[in-house]
C-alpha cells in the first residue's frame, strides 16, 4: 500500500475528529461536518491549503519533519498517534537530543485562553511553531511563511524581515542577542540535524550571521521587551513584548500587549479586528 495515501487518510480521519472548539477556533455557523475544515487545519499547521490538499490526496509525498510535527500539533494527537504519523511519513519520530517542537497540552491551553491577544510560540531555534489569529493580524499572515522563513534568525539576517521596527543600535543588539541564543541552543542539542542544517544555511547566506556566530558568548542574553510594530492599517503601535520560557519543553511563548486605556491599546485592538476579518475573508493560498 502507498504510504502517501496512508498518511493522507490518517490526516483526514484525525481532522474529522477535531472540533473547532477543541482547536481554539469559533464554530462559524452551519457546518457540514463536526471536524475541522481543510483551510482551518492548514492555518493551524502553518501550511497552504493547496499543500494540505495534496497531502490528504496522496499527491504530495515525503513531507518534512517540521510539517509532520505541525500537523500533529494542530490535530492535537496523542504521543502514540504522533509517532504513527511520523512513521507514515517515512520519518523517525524526534527523540532525545533533538530540539523539542511539540506543543504540549498546557501550552495549547494557554494559547486558547489568550485568544484575543497576539501570541506566537517558537522552539529553541526561534522557528515559529504556531501563532494565533491576533498575532497574524498584527504581524502578517504566518501561514504563508515556509521553510527557513519561519525562523526568526533567518527572517532578520537573510530576509524578508518583520513589521517590527528598530533603531540601528536596537536592531544590532537584537540580532546579536538572538544569534547568541541560537548558539546556546546548538550547544544543548549538538546532535540535532535540523539545527545543524539551519546554521549551515545561515552561514552560507549571511556574512553578518557568520560574524555574530563566531563572536557569540555562551551566556544568556535578554532581547528588548519593548517593540514598535509598523502595521499597514493602524500605523506604528508601541507594545510590550514578553517572552515566556517553557523550561521543561524548551519553548518560547511571545506575547504582545499594550497598557489598557492607551492609544496603543486602541490601535492594537483595531489591528486585531481588521486583520482577523481580512484573514477570515481571504482564500488560503
Amino acid at each position: 500500500m502507498d504510504h502517501g495515501w496512508e498518511f493522507g487518510e490518517a490526516v483526514r480521519r484525525w481532522r474529522d475528529r477535531v472540533t473547532p472548539e477543541q482547536a481554539g477556533l469559533p464554530s462559524g455557523g452551519r457546518r457540514r461536518a463536526a471536524g475541522l475544515r481543510r483551510e482551518e487545519l492548514a492555518r493551524l499547521a502553518g501550511i497552504s491549503v493547496d499543500y494540505l490538499t495534496r497531502l490528504e490526496q496522496g499527491r504530495a509525498t515525503s513531507p518534512s519533519d517540521q510539517v509532520v510535527e505541525a500537523l500533529a500539533r494542530a490535530l492535537r494527537l496523542a504521543d502514540t498517534e504522533r509517532e504513527v504519523l511520523f512513521r507514515l511519513a517515512g520519518l523517525t519520530p524526534p527523540g532525545p537530543g533533538t530540539v523539542p517542537t511539540r506543543l504540549v497540552p498546557s501550552v495549547q491551553r494557554l494559547l486558547d485562553r489568550l485568544d484575543g491577544t497576539p501570541v506566537a510560540v517558537f522552539d529553541a531555534t526561534w522557528t515559529l511553531l504556531t501563532a494565533n489569529a491576533a498575532y497574524d493580524a498584527l504581524m502578517g499572515d504566518t501561514t504563508t511563511w515556509q521553510g527557513n522563513e519561519r525562523n526568526s534568525v533567518w527572517r532578520y539576517l537573510v530576509g524578508p524581515g518583520s513589521r517590527a521596527v528598530h533603531t540601528p543600535q536596537a536592531l544590532a543588539d537584537f540580532e546579536a542577542g538572538i544569534v547568541a541564543d541560537l548558539r546556546l541552543t546548538a550547544a544543548r542539542y549538538p546532535a540535532d540535524r535540523r539545527l545543524r542544517r539551519l546554521v549551515a544555511d545561515l552561514t552560507a547566506n549571511s556574512p553578518r550571521f557568520e560574524r555574530l556566530w563566531a563572536a557569540a558568548s555562551l551566556e544568556p542574553r535578554e532581547t528588548g521587551r519593548h517593540k514598535v510594530v509598523d502595521h499597514p492599517v493602524v500605523g506604528r503601535v508601541e507594545l510590550d513584548c514578553d517572552t515566556l520560557i517553557i523550561a521543561g519543553d524548551d519553548l518560547r511563548v511571545m506575547v504582545y500587549t499594550a497598557a489598557p486605556g492607551t492609544e496603543d491599546a486602541e490601535k492594537l485592538a483595531l489591528a486585531t479586528v481588521v486583520g482577523t476579518q481580512a484573514l477570515a475573508g481571504s482564500p488560503r493560498a
